[in-house]
């Protein structure tokens, strides 16, 4: 994608950002020109970053005591596990529309910049140098390129057939049962649902801890969001594919959602229109948004239902009083998601997007691992387990929980 993303301030300020320095640092010069040479130290930190932690911490399994020990003394020391991703970054960059732009990579895990380790700042280096890539027709024809490959190779898919229980044996996987109570044997179970859930809902009580489930009902929980599908009347060609609309106040956001777990009263707004891409996804001379903003996991603190067309109204009114960009009367069709029907739908614990949060330092090591310790056989994938969320995240876990079967003699 060119530009990777647009950035939108309420005062008029707009960036486009791109991986190609050539266009990036003059529109960074007119910012601060001392962040110019900040902002090419910062991406040179995010790749040092990457090198370290990638094979050992996010492409391969999940990790041990014998993966630090493959990690040397002096590069230990450049993980930047002690700073949050918010100090590592104003120590490189001076203007506040730049280091609010770089702290929204902690969003990608669900986290608060001014709480995640800056290790975190290792997602830029990922979109700010690799680039953001769109897979034509959308996300969702991963899934159906998954889908005709399984089919190949003989795999029978079951849809429309919820999993009511895991069903275990002297603590071994023997199958799963369906909500119209069918069992099917199995010797091998991958679950990509969120594991608390699992271990809260789908594993019979006497086979797990009391004190497993309690530790993992008991972290706190990654954002979830609020989600506006609209379908728009009418061409804004002064957006692009992916679009952010910047709050003024990106700590006091980010401290309503951990801290009060309560929406902003000012989120940040992400807006994404496939049609700018795939000019089929929406009829001529309209457009498709898939708008997302940060929200509280539904921990009972914030009534979603009796204030969904409120919350809806005010991200409206938002983009149309503070960015100039009203779409409210030309909207022809609409629906809306709270972290209550993403948990419906999904199965994410309260609606969180990535299951337990990243705001600690040690967050990104500690996430559940692929491979159940208590009962043989299950094993996990999915945005709650190693290495995190995220489409392509998502992907690796499940190639990890794979290999794990396989190497356990399971498949």
């Amino acid at each position: 994608m060119d530009p990777l993303t647009r950035y939108f301030w309420a005062d008029g300020v707009q960036l486009d950002v791109t991986s190609d320095l050539a266009r990036m640092l003059p529109q960074i010069e007119m910012l601060d020109a001392r962040d110019v040479e900040g902002y090419l130290a910062f991406l040179a930190n995010a790749a040092r970053l990457h090198r370290i932690t990638g094979d050992v911490f996010i492409y391969s399994e999940p990790p041990s005591l014998g993966s630090f020990a493959e990690v040397s003394p002096l590069d230990a020391l450049k993980v930047d596990g002690l700073r949050t991703m918010n100090q590592a970054i104003s120590s490189y960059v001076r203007s506040p529309y730049l280091r609010q732009l770089l702290g929204r990579f902690a969003t990608y895990v669900g986290a608060s910049p001014f709480r995640a380790p800056a290790t975190l700042n290792v997602i830029a280096d990922v979109e700010l140098n690799g680039g953001v890539w769109y897979p034509r027709g959308g996300i969702y024809s991963i899934a159906r390129a998954l889908e005709r490959l399984a089919r190949h190779l003989g795999v029978e898919i079951f849809t429309q057939a919820p999993v009511q229980q895991i069903q275990v044996e002297a603590g071994q996987v023997v199958g799963v049962t369906t909500a119209d109570g069918a069992r099917h044997p199995a010797s091998a179970v991958v679950a990509n649902v969120d594991v608390a859930t699992v271990f809260e809902k789908l594993l019979p009580p006497e086979v797990t801890s009391p004190r497993q489930v309690e530790r993992l009902l008991a972290t706190e929980p990654s954002c979830s969001g609020f989600i506006l599908l609209l379908g728009v009347q009418g061409v804004h060609d002064h957006l692009a594919h992916h679009n952010i609309f910047f709050s003024e106040d990106y700590e006091a956001e980010f401290e309503a959602i951990f801290g009060q777990g309560q929406p902003p009263d000012q989120p940040t707004i992400y807006l994404a229109i496939t049609a700018k891409t795939d000019a089929d996804h929406a009829p001529p001379e309209h457009e498709n948004w898939f708008v997302l903003v940060n929200a509280p996991a539904a921990d009972g603190r914030f009534d979603w239902e009796a204030n969904r067309q409120r919350y809806r109204d005010l991200i409206l009114d938002q983009l149309a009083q503070r960015f100039r960009l009203d779409v409210r009367k030309r909207i022809v069709t609409e629906r809306s998601y709270t972290p209550h029907d993403l948990e419906r739908l999904t199965g994410a614990r309260q609606g969180a997007l990535y299951g337990a949060s990243s705001n600690n330092r040690w967050a990104a090591f500690r996430r559940p691992h692929n491979r159940s310790a208590s009962i043989k056989g299950l094993y996990f994938a999915g945005g709650t387990t190693h290495p995190g969320g995220g489409v392509p995240m998502v992907t690796l876990s499940g190639r990890v929980a794979a290999k794990l079967l396989l190497k356990d003699g399971e498949g």
